[in-house]
């Protein structure tokens, strides 16, 4: 059985609430303020960090972009988090991954201080997570559930198979879906689960945030299923003005006949992750 199903928008949802936020920061008459430090000269970083001050524009936020080479010490970087995590005027900041490799993730996130850590992974917004505390979700946890709770798609009792464990999406996601109120039974599962494509058959919401373009095909997915992608590959496209477009884990084109609902890739979750981060700013501002 074959039909069209409900194409979850994520850029007509994200523009939806660009627009509440930009009221909220009119009826305030005060601006919040988001900086992103740059490492190097990556080019989706340079994307995903242009996209963001843009964003900032777009809903009436200040914003702030530090550039460094890809030769910046770990000295140098560790200051500039601490100029930002002691300035009164910046209200949350984020670091862009991936650092060189001569610089550690871990210490670089664990030097935010975690009531400026818009991204939400420090170790102290992630243990607040896990108990249920009120602190920062990562942006692309909160935006798929944003957009799970705008279009009414109801989780409760519903069993979802989460595909990919990492600290971003996966883990954190598992933990909002099953938490009181949103009262999903969720399956973790990764690259390592031996009955993978048997566990997403019986899902009745499947996240797909492994990485891999294409992942998961129309055999892996029950009849009326929820499916969520998360990937954002780059592939080689000569017909592409830019060589190359996003390609998600969902082969959509077999996947979404069989789906009651799914989001596309670009489109689906990306832009709600970007609108996560412009309300953890948001809520940085008001809590301070």
């Amino acid at each position: 059985m074959s039909h069209s199903p409900l194409i979850l928008d994520g850029n007509k949802l994200a523009a939806e609430i660009r627009s509440e936020l930009r009221e909220k920061v009119k009826q305030t008459g005060k601006s919040p303020c988001l900086a992103a430090i740059l490492v190097g000269n990556d080019g989706g970083s340079e994307s995903y960090v242009a996209h963001k001050m843009n964003d900032c524009a777009e809903v009436g936020f200040q914003s702030r972009l530090i550039r460094f080479p890809d030769s910046v010490s770990s000295q140098e970087l560790l200051q500039a988090i601490n100029n930002l995590n002691t300035d009164p005027n910046v209200d949350g900041f984020i670091v862009q991954l991936p650092l060189p490799p001569s610089i550690s993730n871990q210490s670089v996130i664990q030097a935010i201080a975690p009531q400026k850590d818009v991204d939400g992974f420090h170790p102290e917004n992630i243990g607040k997570l896990s108990l249920g505390l009120p602190g920062f979700v990562a942006a692309t946890p909160w935006g798929i559930m944003e957009l799970l709770r705008r279009y009414q798609i109801p989780l409760s009792g519903k069993h979802a198979v989460v595909v990919g464990r990492s600290n971003i999406v996966g883990s954190p996601l598992s933990v909002l879906m099953s938490r009181p109120g949103a009262d999903a039974t969720v399956t973790l599962t990764h690259s390592k689960t031996r009955n993978l494509k048997e566990l997403c058959q019986q899902a009745d919401i499947v996240v797909a945030a492994l990485g891999i373009p294409g992942f998961l095909t129309a055999d892996m997915v029950s009849e009326g299923a929820v499916v969520i992608d998360v990937g954002t590959t780059r592939v080689p496209d000569p017909s592409h003005p830019r060589g190359w477009r996003l390609k998600g884990d969902v082969d959509f084109e077999s996947v979404a006949p069989k789906c009651s609902a799914i989001t596309p890739v670009p489109g689906g979750v990306g832009p709600m992750t970007r609108i996560g981060l412009l309300m953890n700013t948001w809520r940085a501002f008001e809590t301070k």
